[in-house]
């Protein structure tokens, strides 16, 4: 079948090629953003609720989920998953509060001490994507660090059902994760109710979230505001690297994993083995009409990619090269290859390590660069959640040890004012 054509052997000058995600018109996406961003700012809660009808077809009396809207979904939630949530909470708390950050005084020189505190940002407002799945899970992996860092207000917002209404387990999720006020607003404006503040959503100070590619472009829009984003975190993507040892049936339920996202994820396949290739890709075609959401995976997997290559090396460059928000190394020699992993958002290593593990309850953040940012993004971590603030502490033995090159130093870049603010501090010692 075309999805699953096996691209042999590619040259380096086509890589690119291979690397590329799919998109959108960029011009129409940009003009579409702008405006919802426009009108939200300047209208407030009259747009944001004008938006929610049309772009999610509903009519809202309030934007804020009430208390019997909490105690509904409590309700509606079954003792399972509310146990299985609880879990992955645990196991999310327990890797990120090891990522507590202790900063240490360090003597620069004689008289010169400098370190760094780690502060909480005040305000943070979380994105769940709610539309063709409720991502409940990303509740946990953002909420979770942001109250172990020691966020005063965590703002959620995520759209609604033709009902008026948030998926029950994101309701628990967040009382469970500790946030504390909830918005029943998706895509840009929700992401543009955040950035400014309207009559009823406070306005937050950082805005973290996974979403489609206009909830991507709204987040770096509202930066040129002042707004701080996490991430540039767009449609979902996995890059899997498979040899002779691979389990076939385990490589395509990976791939699928990732497909069943959304139209526009991508899922990337590379092995030196094209027996393997192949095999996963009829595994692909049987599993794949298993899948409720069938219709949307074999969409995405319009954007697939089957590459063979002539060895590991090789492999590892191509998926560097790709810099996948996922990597599974479905692979014997996972730890060599490991070591070679220069772009990817989380890594998942050897054959039994899915993906879908970190998505939800091993621990690790899913919260993650795509589209490629992976070469200079992090994922989410406890650091996403705070800042570091700087000190120094300058004795007048500090002053003798270093105020002679600071002097100098300003006098040559000619700023005098500068030059003058140690050299007064230099005679008053001589005095």
């Amino acid at each position: 079948m075309e999805n699953f054509r096996i691209i042999k052997y590619p040259q380096r000058d086509e890589w690119d090629a291979l690397c590329a995600r799919p998109h959108k018109d960029l011009t129409v996406l940009r003009e579409t953003v702008g405006n919802v961003l426009t009108d939200v700012r300047r209208e407030g809660d009259a747009a944001v609720l004008r938006y929610e009808q049309q772009f999610d077809g509903v009519v809202l009396d309030a934007l804020q989920v009430s208390e019997t809207e909490m105690q509904e979904a409590e309700a509606l939630v079954s003792d399972e998953l509310k146990d299985a949530l609880r879990l992955a909470h645990r196991n999310i708390s327990t890797f990120h509060e090891a990522q507590r950050f202790d900063g240490k005084k360090i003597e620069t020189a004689r008289g010169v001490v400098c370190w760094q505190r780690s502060v909480a940002i005040e305000r943070v407002g979380l994105y769940i994507p709610g539309g063709t799945a409720p991502l409940f899970s990303t509740v946990l992996m953002l909420a979770t660090p942001a109250r172990i860092a020691g966020c005063r207000d965590i703002v959620l917002c995520s759209p609604p059902n033709r009902e008026g209404k948030l998926h029950p387990a994101i309701l628990v999720a967040a009382r469970i994760a500790g946030v504390n006020r909830i918005y029943k607003i998706g895509g840009v404006q929700a992401v543009g109710a955040m950035a400014y503040g309207t009559e009823t959503v406070p306005k937050v100070d950082k805005i973290f979230g996974p979403g489609n590619q206009y909830v991507m472009a709204a987040k770096q829009a509202v930066q040129l505001d002042g707004v701080a984003i996490d991430m540039p975190a767009g449609p979902s993507e996995v890059a899997v690297v498979a040899d002779d040892t691979s389990n076939p049936v385990f490589v395509a339920a990976d791939l699928l994993s990732q497909a069943e996202h959304g139209r526009d994820s991508q899922v990337l396949l590379v092995s030196w083995s094209e027996t393997m290739l192949q095999r996963v890709a009829d595994e692909v075609m049987r599993q794949l009409q298993l899948l409720p959401r069938r219709d949307m995976a074999d969409a995405s997997l319009q954007n697939s990619r089957f590459v063979l290559v002539h060895d590991s090396d090789e492999a590892m460059n191509l998926v560097n090269a790709y810099a996948p928000e996922h990597l599974i190394l479905s692979v014997d020699s996972y730890a060599d290859l490991g070591e070679q992993v220069i772009n990817a958002g989380s890594v998942f290593l050897g054959h039994y390590s899915c993906e879908s593990a970190g998505d939800y309850a091993s621990g690790t953040n899913h919260t993650l660069p795509t589209s490629g940012y992976a070469r200079a993004f992090s994922g989410v971590s406890l650091d996403s959640f705070c800042r570091k603030i700087t000190y120094q502490h300058l004795s007048a033995e500090g002053i003798c040890s270093i105020g002679p090159a600071v002097c100098l130093m300003a006098e040559n870049e000619q700023l005098e004012a500068h030059r003058n603010a140690m050299c007064v501090r230099i005679e008053s010692i001589k005095q």
